[in-house]
């Protein structure tokens, strides 16, 4: 069976709702894989709460984030899976390091761009009327913040009274659905690239 490790920031006393549900997931039949640890920069937050709860392998990852740690703490892993994690990834490799963003790419992405400060983004965006709708997006990682090949985007509808809280929520719901189902896809092969050229992206899926 092959292996995820997934790298899920939180906070110091929440979070890590996403690394639970691919848990989940994977014991439920929709993600055939075994999730072999999840890694935080907490080292008692909400991820490390939910791991003990679900049985699941905690690394506690501190500073510096350099290549070579992060090589070494994902070097049994076929997938590593950004779920969360707000700290830039470097060395690993792009064909096998994936993330998921809430909300959608590449206009409100890059450094800084994480949780509420998205949903506040895309909320003013709304009521300028640049937008209709926010999203969930998937890509492949590449040493630059949400800059590697989108390859899954599905669309998320802004209601006129929603708030970045009511929005994250939405939001939520939906990488909670997609995220198990397009990492599978994965995992198998069925969405990839070369690692180097964003137009060799095979299996995009855009909603």
């Amino acid at each position: 069976m092959k292996k995820i490790i997934i790298f899920a920031s939180g906070t110091k006393d929440g979070g890590g709702s996403g690394f639970e549900n691919m848990v989940n997931a994977s014991r439920g039949g929709v993600l055939n894989c075994k999730i072999s640890a999840v890694v935080s920069n907490h080292e008692n937050g909400g991820v490390r709460q939910r791991a003990d709860k679900l049985g699941i392998k905690f690394i506690h990852f501190l500073p510096p984030y350099t290549a070579e740690r992060y090589k070494e703490i994902t070097k049994d892993a076929d997938l590593v899976c950004l779920s969360g994690w707000l700290k830039l990834v470097v060395g690993l490799n792009p064909q096998k390091t994936i993330n998921i963003h809430p909300g959608p790419l590449p206009r409100f992405g890059g450094q800084g761009m994480y949780g509420h400060h998205v949903h506040e983004a895309v909320v003013e965006a709304y009521k300028a009327g640049t937008v209709t709708h926010s999203a969930v997006s998937m890509h492949f990682v590449t040493d630059e913040y949400d800059r590697g090949p989108l390859f899954f985007s599905k669309p998320v509808k802004i209601s006129p009274n929603d708030t970045a809280e009511t929005l994250a929520k939405k939001v939520i719901e939906t990488e909670h659905k997609w995220q198990p189902i397009i990492t599978e896809k994965v995992l198998m092969g069925e969405i990839s690239w070369d690692g180097k050229n964003p137009e060799s992206l095979r299996g995009q899926i855009i909603k």
